[in-house]
This record gives C-alpha cells, structure tokens and sequence, in this order.
C-alpha cells in the first residue's frame, strides 16, 4: 500500500468501522488467494481483522436454495457513466466510481463506490454456477454497505464489459486513460427483481455488515471477453458459505 493509500484508509476508518472494511479490502490485497495455503479455508487464520471469514454466521457468498417468496420495495439504480479508474488489485478488475451514481432500495440509499467481477460467479442458484459475476458495492452516508451483484452469462457482447477487458492493466496497476467510455448501467439487466438477504464482503477482512441484493435477471457476455478475463484471473470466487438458517427473500 503506498503512502497515500495508507493516509486514505486511516482517514476512512475514523469516519465509520464499515466504511473501513471496504477500505481494508480494496487496498489491502496482499496475503491472501484463492487457492493453497492462502485460499479460502484459510482466510481466518491468515490475520486477526480476518478472524469473521472462519467464525461469522453471516458470511457471503450463498447457495441460494428454496428463497422465500416477498414483496420487497423496489430496487432504483440511477447510474452515471463516471468511472475514473480501472484497477488491477492483483485479486480482480475493479472500475472504480466518481461520485453520482445510486442505489436506492425503500428508505435506504447508497453511493456506488466500484464495480469489479468474479469468475465463476461467487453465488449460486439451486447449486447452479454462472460464468462470471459482478459486484457493485454501495455506501450509505450512514456508512452501511449495500451490494448489488448480477450474474453474467456466456452469450451476445455486453459493450461495458467488453469496453472494461479492453482496457484492464494485463498486470497490478492502473489505468486511467479512456475509461469515460465504460457505462455501468449497461451491465444491468432490465428486470429489478432480487434475492435478498444478510451477508458480508466475500474477500478479507469478510465484514459481515452488507446488504446484499442479486438480481434475479441475468446479463450476457461475449465468450471470448470471459476467455479474456480468465487469462488473468481463471478462478477468483470465495466458494458458497453455510447459511446458518438465514433466510433469503426474493422478489
């Protein structure tokens, strides 16, 4: 982490202990894997502030088995074609948001921060698994997370995803250059029903203070753009966590 990165996330942590958490997990990508010693089983072990990843009963992502049927309030995504970077943390792609975007969901609204993908998608349906999926984590200004993921499927191109393999850094870095071009919105799907329920970050430190919300709908994306992906990231999802008797709604 370099020092303005460090000088960040000090400040972010004395504003709120979740706004902190997103901290830790977008700059601290160092220690941890997806496989081996350092993978998933392991996360807990691997340092104190990850010790939930191992003992939390909320954890993310789930296995989405027999949802319960409900009337949820309405999901208004207002999305700004703003991003202001693309990063590769050494973990995954992220595309990282000036501020204007939103998510609002009954009486509670966030600010999109980033959006960034997994492959295959970390949540699955019935034990079905998707090729890809993507995150977009929300802020609340009381400092709640919300988090909105979309699974991606193999099929037409999707121009944002396609604009964002485009340009990703093939190594850890960033880029800035022509990234005004990648809309989020066009990653989401026309339908706004969503599986609901109580869950966490599903990378260290693992903080089990998320909202999460996954569309119901999915989105396509060209196959060789997931070939692409894949050549820097072949497999970059947490697998599925115990659901501890949560329910999970869905609209």
């Amino acid at each position: 982490m370099n020092r303005r990165h460090f000088l960040r996330a000090i400040a972010v942590a004395a504003a709120c202990p979740a706004c902190a958490a997103v901290a830790r997990a977008e700059e601290h990508h160092a220690g941890w894997s997806y496989e081996g010693a350092s993978g998933p089983g392991r996360w807990g072990a691997l340092a104190k502030e990850s010790a939930v990843c191992s003992t939390g009963t909320r954890q993310s992502p789930l296995d989405i088995v027999d949802p319960v049927k409900a009337v949820q309030p309405a999901m208004q995504l207002d999305y700004r074609s703003a991003p202001t970077e693309i990063v590769n943390n050494g973990h995954t792609i992220q595309v990282n948001m000036a501020p204007g975007s939103t998510l609002a969901v009954g009486a509670h609204s966030y600010d999109l921060l980033q959006f960034h993908f997994h492959r295959p998608s970390e949540h699955l349906i019935a034990g079905k698994s998707f090729p890809m999926e993507v995150h977009f984590v929300h802020r609340s200004k009381a400092g709640t997370l919300g988090v909105v993921g979309v699974l991606l499927t193999e099929g037409a191109a999707n121009p944002a995803f396609s604009a964002v393999i485009q340009m990703m850094p093939a190594k850890p870095g960033i880029v800035k250059a022509g990234v005004a071009a990648i809309d989020p919105k066009v990653l989401l799907p026309a339908g706004r029903g969503y599986y609901h329920y109580a869950g966490s970050l599903t990378t260290p430190p693992c903080s089990e203070d998320v909202d999460w919300h996954l569309l119901t709908d999915t989105m396509s994306v060209a196959a060789a753009d997931i070939t692409a992906f894949a050549g820097l990231y072949p497999h970059n999802a947490r697998p599925a966590q115990k659901d501890f008797q949560r329910f999970v709604l869905v609209s």
